[in-house]
């Protein structure tokens, strides 16, 4: 994808890309780094190795980064984050990096090439976690690194069939003018899709002199998305299915909900595809493994394969008849909106971990669209207008 140079940017934690994509052809990247040596080469595969910097953020050095970027974007990680973990928060060794990137930020601006914009993307956990203490943290950060912030919670639902929430993390230089069109004047007094009860309540818990600097981005609503689960799938004869026995055992671990499910399925007139993965519950004070299905046109939230227990499984059903199968990493590809051209790791886990552990490129070219690119080019008019 040839890109021009009207907009620049780095982008840490890069994974395999996907920020890159989202940003498209008039978004030139300067820097990349990552520490996972797979997904940096499936990075170098797509897009060339001349700006990828592989290693630990915290060994990067401000001379390494060039010239003064309009964007820098960071995926950072999010196990010490999840809802689904430990919860140690941004004092832990995997999500605790952001202040690694963060120290590079603060050089820059020592150095007077400050990005004019910060993308963070995480979980919706970090609004949360060490009872919002974190929040508040990584908003301190921005505050005294001279920039104006907001968060909104943006769901992948809304352009592929997949539920994925992700919190992401806006912020702009204040000496840069906001348009009047890109932001509310106050806390809307109205449900918004983006703009949740969680950030919402995050916003609130802020001391003052934060939400003095707090940006409640006003982002359009944009269409539901035409496709289902079952139109992302390979072909049924394209895949292997599991024996019957296989999917007859993850039948008998689903939960009764979930069984109530299948028999719906099951009355069905043509296919219906669902997406299954296993979890673990407590049961009259017992851990139990069950299997959790869904039939409403979404895959659940994709995950990294660790141990197998988070992959997803498909559920095809035919008929009244069942069968199983895991889902493949070209089908994780397509749910993160990864083109079909894209070049996945041949090994299969190291697939599925860079898919499951990425941002979703088409919210990023959601924000690319409705926030970034109009910031910059009111910003660029206005010195134009002034010289």
């Amino acid at each position: 994808m040839a890109a021009d140079s009207r907009y620049r940017f780095y982008e840490f934690f890069c994974g395999g890309g996907m920020a890159r994509l989202g940003l498209g052809r008039h978004w030139r990247c300067e820097f990349a780094n990552d520490i996972d040596p797979a997904k940096l080469a499936a990075y170098a595969d797509n897009f060339g190795a001349d700006v990828l910097r592989p290693g630990d953020v915290g060994d990067v050095t401000p001379d390494e980064l060039p010239g003064a970027a309009d964007l820098a974007w960071a995926s950072f990680p999010c196990q010490d984050l999840s809802l689904a973990g430990p919860r140690g928060g941004l004092n832990a060794a995997r999500s605790g990096v952001f202040y690694s990137f963060w120290r590079l930020m603060e050089a820059l601006q020592s150095e007077g090439r400050a990005p004019r914009l910060i993308g963070l993307e995480n979980v919706p956990g970090l609004l949360t976690c060490s009872g919002g203490a974190d929040f508040t943290a990584l908003c301190e950060a921005l505050d005294s690194g001279g920039y104006r912030f907001g968060a909104v919670e943006i769901d992948a639902r809304w352009f592929t069939p997949q539920s994925r929430p992700r919190l992401f993390v806006l912020a702009l230089r204040k000496d840069i003018p906001i348009p009047s069109d890109l932001a509310l004047a106050s806390e809307p007094d109205h449900l918004s899709p983006f703009l949740t009860g969680a950030v919402r309540r995050a916003a609130a818990r802020l001391p003052d002199h934060l939400k003095a600097n707090w940006v409640w981005w006003a982002l359009p609503v944009p269409p539901r998305p035409n496709a289902a689960l079952i139109d992302m799938l390979d072909p049924p004869r394209a895949t292997p299915w599991h024996a019957p026995e296989e999917t007859k055992r993850l039948i008998a671990m689903m939960s009764g909900p979930s069984r109530a499910r299948l028999k719906d399925a099951r009355k069905a007139p043509g296919p219906v595809a669902g997406a299954l993965y296993r979890r673990m519950r407590v049961e009259n004070g017992v851990k139990v493994q069950r299997a959790e299905v869904r039939f409403d046109g979404l895959a659940g939230c994709l995950r990294t394969p660790g141990g197998g227990s988070s992959r997803q499984f498909v559920v095809w059903v035919k008929n009244g008849k069942v069968r199983t199968r895991p889902m493949t990493a070209r089908e994780y590809a397509r749910l993160m909106g990864l083109p079909e051209d894209y070049i996945l790791p041949a090994r299969d886990n190291a697939a599925l971990h860079l898919a499951g552990d990425g941002v979703s490129g088409d919210a990023v070219a959601f924000l690319r669209e409705n926030l970034f690119e109009p910031v910059l080019d009111e910003a660029r008019t206005a010195v134009l207008a002034a010289e």
